[in-house]
C-alpha cells in the first residue's frame, strides 16, 4: 500500500477519533488528536499533491502550528501574568496569520478589478454584509472581553469573512469544482466559528462543540480536495449557443 493511502486511512480515523473525543467533552484528548491529524494532512499534501502552492501551504502550516500550541497550553499551564493571556493572544494571531495566507492564495489567483467590475452589485451586498455580520458576531463577546480582546475577536471575525466572501467571488469568476470546493470549505469555517463563539459565550452545550468540529472537519477536507484539483477554462454560454448555432 502506497504511503498516501496509509496517511489517508490514519487522516481518516484521526479525523473519527477526534470527534468522538469531542462527544465526550474530552477537550485535552481531542486537542492533540486535532493537531496529530493537522500533521498527517500536511504530509498528505507534500506526498499527494504534485502542484503544490507555497502560500496553501503557508496556511495549513501556520495553523497546524496554532493547534500544537493550544495542545501544548492545555498540557502545561505556563502562569507568566494572570493578569495577561498571552497565549490567548499568540494563539489567535497564529490562526489570523493562516487564514491570511489563504487569503493571499485567492487573491493572487483572481483578478480582483475584474471580479468586482463583472459584479458590482453582488460585491457591494458581500461589503455590507460581512461588515453586518463581524459587527453582530463579535458584539455577543463584548460583555465578557475588554478592548484589546474584542478587538482581536473583531480583527478574527473580519478575516474569516473576507476569505469567505473573496472564496465566493472566486467561484462566480471560475465557476468550476475547484472554486466550488474552496468556497464550501470556506463556508465551513464561517459556521464553524460562529458555532465556537456561541460555544465559549453564550451556551455551554456540548452539542456545539461538536459540531463546531464537524464543521472544522469538513472545511480541511474540501480544501484538501481543491487543492488537488486545477482551475478548469470556463466557457461563456455564448460561444456554446454559436457553435450550436453553427451545426444548425
Amino acid at each position: 500500500m502506497h504511503l498516501s493511502k496509509i496517511l489517508g486511512i490514519v487522516l481518516v480515523l484521526l479525523s473519527i477519533v477526534f470527534l468522538g473525543l469531542q462527544s465526550q467533552a474530552l477537550e485535552l484528548e481531542a486537542s492533540g488528536v486535532r493537531a496529530l491529524a493537522m500533521i498527517v494532512l500536511i504530509t498528505l499534501y507534500l506526498i499527494r499533491v504534485k502542484q503544490k502552492h507555497a502560500l496553501f501551504l503557508m496556511f495549513l502550516v501556520f495553523f497546524t502550528i496554532a493547534e500544537v500550541f493550544n495542545y501544548i497550553t492545555w498540557v502545561k499551564n505556563f502562569d507568566l501574568n494572570p493578569d495577561i493571556d498571552y497565549f490567548y493572544y499568540i494563539g489567535n494571531v497564529l490562526y489570523i496569520l493562516s487564514y491570511t495566507f489563504l487569503i493571499a492564495r485567492i487573491v493572487v489567483g483572481v483578478n480582483m478589478t475584474k471580479a468586482v467590475t463583472r459584479f458590482p452589485i453582488q460585491s457591494l451586498l458581500l461589503v455590507v454584509l460581512g461588515v453586518f455580520v463581524v459587527y453582530i458576531v463579535t458584539d455577543t463577546t463584548k460583555g465578557e472581553l475588554n478592548s484589546s480582546q474584542y478587538t482581536l475577536e473583531f480583527t478574527y471575525n473580519a478575516v474569516i469573512m473576507i476569505l469567505m466572501s473573496l472564496s465566493l467571488l472566486n467561484y462566480m469568476i471560475k465557476d468550476d469544482k475547484k472554486s466550488m470546493n474552496l468556497l464550501i470549505g470556506s463556508i465551513c469555517i464561517l459556521f464553524s466559528e460562529i458555532l465556537q463563539l456561541a460555544y465559549f459565550y453564550i451556551a455551554d452545550s456540548n452539542i456545539l462543540n461538536v459540531l463546531c468540529s464537524v464543521f472544522i472537519v469538513m472545511a480541511f477536507l474540501f480544501y484538501y480536495l481543491q487543492s488537488r484539483l486545477k482551475h478548469t477554462e470556463v466557457v461563456e454560454y455564448v460561444q456554446q449557443q454559436n457553435q450550436q448555432d453553427l451545426k444548425i
